[in-house]
Formats: structure tokens, sequence, C-alpha cells
């Protein structure tokens, strides 16, 4: 009996490779998207590109095809449903914030995972590090928090100044007035 071997059609392929691309970004949190229409997807797209992130809906064969040999491949193992994928190689933080705004209304968004840097996420993981301040309110946090003990540094310092004026001052005195 033949066996019948197709060559994969070239669109497929280079849809696999531009997920496999995709796939190697910093971020990608896969999502739910059942019930949405264009319009509501094109939304989604528009608010995330404003955050620095992609939506892109995926077909899940392609994207397990696609996850082969990557730390993804444990997060599409067994997908199922609708799915469309947010991805940035930017701020983790800033994709899942964006993706609050659409897990409520009329038509929500569902978080089904995710993967940050290698590390496999599940949904709630997911919204509790939507929860997590923007990069640059920690990056000014973390200033803050160097800056204070130097601040109380130097304030010391001018204090030992002042005092060893203030003493050179009485002994200059006291030898003008002897």
């Amino acid at each position: 009996m033949p066996t019948f071997e197709r060559e994969p059609r070239p669109d497929k392929v280079e849809a696999v490779a531009e997920l496999k691309d995709v796939l190697n970004a910093g971020t990608v949190i896969l999502t739910d998207y059942q019930g949405l229409d264009v319009k509501s997807i094109s939304n989604v797209r528009k608010k995330l590109g404003e955050a620095g992130t992609g939506y892109k809906v995926v077909k899940n064969n392609l994207l397990a095809l696609a996850s082969i040999g990557l730390p993804a491949e444990k997060l599409v193992k067994g997908l199922e449903g609708p799915t469309a994928i947010a991805y940035t190689s930017d701020d983790p933080v800033a994709a899942a914030k964006a993706l609050q705004d659409f897990l409520k209304g009329p038509k929500p968004i569902k978080i089904k995972a995710g993967i940050v840097d290698g590390q496999i996420l599940d949904s709630s993981q997911i919204t509790e590090l939507s929860k997590v301040p923007a990069k640059p309110v920690l990056l000014g946090m973390l200033v803050g928090g160097l800056q204070s003990p130097i601040t109380g540094l130097v304030g010391t310092l001018q204090q030992l100044y002042g005092q060893l004026v203030f003493t050179l001052q009485g002994v200059a005195d006291k030898r003008q007035a002897a």
C-alpha cells in the first residue's frame, strides 16, 4: 500500500518560521479570543501595540510545530480552542498589564498560559505579573533606595564639617582673646 507524503506548503513553512521567531521573544502569553469579532481583535492589537506588544491569531498545530525544541514546547502541549499570542521582547509587565484591560467586558479574552524568559506561567501568575509596577517605576524605586543612604551620609558629613568649622572658629577666637 503506497504512502503519500506531501511536501509542506511554502506558506505553512513560512508561518512556522515566523512563529518560531515570535516564540523566541522574551515574553509570550497565550490567550483565547473566542467570541471576539475582527473589529475587537483589531482593537486589542492596537492597544497592545501601544504597549510594545504584538498580538497574533495562530493555529494550534502550527504553534506546536514552531515550539519544538524551544522552552515553549511544554506550554503548547495539549492546547485546545482558538489561540492568539501576545508577545514582546521588551517589558513583560507592560504586556501583562495591557492584556488586563481585555479580561473583562462583554467579550473578554481569557489568558491560557505564558512564558517569560523561559519560565512557564499559568494565567493566575500572569495576572500577578500585571500587578508589578512598570519598569520605569521600579527603576525609580531602585534609584531612590540607593540614593537615600547616600543622602544621609552627605548630611552627616555636612554636620561633622560644620562642627569642625565651629570648633576651629572657637579655638581661633580663644587665641585672639588671649
